[in-house]
């Protein structure tokens, strides 16, 4: 793919334009936060792997296969997903908790998670999280099926700290999943020596 330097100039002032825009169109400085010390190992010092094991379900921690000698940082992720999964009432829709990483992918209707879009509400949309799998249709043949986990209403008339929740939820459950993934491919590398 051959792009000039000049339409990424173009391309890169359209967007510094539409951004100026949006800062106007907002009347506040909402934007998605999240306290970095949540994601970092110091919190992780002020608190043990054992302490924060104790707060996950062993049937979890078995099906994940999660222990003492886990990357803290997962652990903490995880300890954090679970209040989330408490606080925004999934466990009404999955509550096979030990379930909840059988899911392909996670996203949100109503709510952007892209970067060009993250954390913006859809006008005239309503919040969901959707669970994607994938099952055998009548001829055998792979399809997606989408399972909402939580509904929340209009994107425009939630509070947003609640909506940050929701998206926070959704990210840590991704990062739990690439860290399943990282370990699958140090398997399959392992098996090479």
């Amino acid at each position: 793919m051959n792009i000039s330097v000049d339409r990424l100039k173009s391309i890169n002032e359209k967007l510094k334009r539409k951004i100026e825009e949006k800062k106007l169109e907002n009347k506040s400085d909402e934007q998605f936060t999240i306290d970095i010390d949540s994601i970092s190992s110091e919190n992780i010092a002020t608190s043990t792997i054992e302490e924060m094991l104790r707060t996950i379900p062993t049937n979890l921690a078995i099906s994940i296969e999660l222990d003492k000698n886990s990357d803290p940082i997962r652990v903490g992720n995880l300890t954090r997903m679970l209040e989330l999964y408490e606080k925004l009432e999934i466990s009404k829709k999955a509550p096979n908790l030990d379930k909840i990483f059988m899911y392909k992918a996670m996203n949100i209707s109503g709510v952007g998670l892209k970067e060009e879009d993250f954390g913006e509400i859809r006008e005239g949309k309503y919040v969901q999280i959707i669970a994607i799998t994938y099952e055998p249709d009548k001829n055998g043949k792979k399809k997606a099926k989408n399972i909402s986990l939580g509904y929340f209403g209009k994107a425009e008339t939630l509070d947003l700290s609640f909506k940050n929740e929701i998206i926070e939820f959704v990210l840590r459950w991704r990062y739990e999943k690439a860290f399943q993934n990282l370990k699958h491919y140090r398997v399959l590398l392992s098996r090479l020596s």
